[in-house]
């Protein structure tokens, strides 16, 4: 009898509410990276109906205008339209922005401090992290996060062609596949939901949301006859966005890693600097993982690191492949600690980590794209994966 399963994971659009905050955050980080790569950041965004909070611990050399920042992140997204309530030209910005802590600086900084065991630069806070890959995908990602990043990218692309007038930037996707001896076989569920105008028909919206997004991005050999399509299920979606929900600053973890399959640390990435290893040594972990795919040496790999507040070193790093290595453990184990450092300092040298990318990072997952900027995206050799 073969091993089947069902496998759901969901993915939010840039005009959801938490993404919207997410997107704030790391448009403040690359503001400040543009002008001082050595910027400590660490920015949480709140929005609510025409209200946006930028809050945090940042020090920086930059100049930073926060208004013009998120007015202009906010009008990228697409809130522009005379019925949104939270508008790029009419929100209201508020700033509680103070300096870093000179306790957690001490343990961030590359010399020596009192009380601190060693002069090299240590990881920002203490905890865990996750890298994850498998070869379901191009991508070298699980199936059911990927199908549903590709329906919010493509939504997002008509509503900024143009292609929809009614389409408005709020909106969710999530794809179930079904799976047999651990392989996608097929899709059993798509649900779409997104924000659109008040004069549109429910059934419009279904017939485009099936026909353009589903059917064109989706694998056609996973669709089938039993497949089933829930489009706004609701019936109507019109208020949406910071207007009807509240919005924060690294909410979104699953949607930005992989879906639920890998697992995760705890920590959000969004509006971090690099020094911060909730997001640079998750990055290293992708990476790593990624790599060990594209080598053939398992079909699936995690790697959990974990890290002390101001040490350099991880305190632990963990690979498992699952039973899908083609190759002993012990000599994955082995490479990998040959191979790549994980001190704070080196993997942000190694990824080059001190530069304005992160606004290529916040929507539709921070791993699975083929931007050559995202240095952890890449490969040392080529991928051998499956391609739906």
């Amino acid at each position: 009898m073969s091993d089947r399963y069902i496998f759901s994971s969901e993915s939010v659009g840039e005009g959801h509410p938490d993404k919207v905050a997410d997107t704030i955050s790391d448009a403040v980080l690359d503001a400040c990276l543009a002008q001082d790569k050595f910027s400590r950041v660490a920015c949480e965004t709140y929005v609510k109906s025409n209200i946006a909070i930028i809050g945090g611990e940042i020090t920086t050399k930059a100049k930073l205008d926060f208004v013009k920042i998120a007015r202009d992140a906010i009008r990228e997204i697409g809130y522009v339209n005379d019925d949104d309530v939270f508008h790029a030209d009419k929100v209201f910005v508020n700033v509680i922005v103070t300096q870093q802590s000179p306790d957690i600086a001490q343990g961030v900084d590359a010399k020596k401090a009192k009380g601190k065991k060693t002069a090299k630069q240590g990881a920002g806070d203490q905890g865990l992290m996750f890298g994850y890959a498998c070869n379901e995908t191009r991508e070298l990602m699980p199936a059911p996060i990927m199908f549903a990043h590709r329906l919010g990218r493509e939504l997002t692309r008509i509503r900024k062609a143009g292609g929809a007038a009614w389409l408005r930037p709020d909106a969710k996707s999530q794809v179930s596949v079904v799976y047999e001896n651990d392989k996608p076989v097929a899709i059993s569920n798509v649900v779409i939901s997104t924000q659109h105008a008040a004069d549109v028909s429910h059934a419009e919206i279904e017939k485009f949301c099936i026909e353009k997004v589903i059917k064109k991005v989706l694998p056609a050999r996973l669709l089938t006859n039993k497949t089933e399509f829930l489009i706004n299920p609701t019936g109507r979606f019109v208020v949406g966005g910071p207007q009807g929900d509240t919005g924060l600053t690294g909410r979104k973890i699953i949607v930005d890693t992989y879906g639920g399959m890998g697992r995760h640390g705890g920590g959000a990435f969004s509006g971090k600097d690099p020094t911060k290893v909730d997001r640079s040594a998750a990055y290293m972990g992708r990476w790593v993982a990624k790599n060990i795919v594209a080598a053939g040496l398992a079909s699936r790999c995690e790697l959990q690191f974990a890290y002390a507040i101001g040490h350099p070193n991880p305190v632990s790093v963990h690979v498992e492949t699952f039973g899908t290595n083609t190759v002993a453990n012990s000599k994955i184990i082995r490479a990998v600690n040959r191979v790549f450092s994980f001190q704070p300092s080196d993997i942000i040298d190694q990824l080059n980590l001190r530069r304005p990318i992160y606004g290529k990072t916040t929507n539709y997952g921070h791993f699975g794209k083929s931007d050559k900027a995202l240095t952890w995206a890449t490969t040392a050799t080529s991928a051998r994966a499956t391609k739906p």
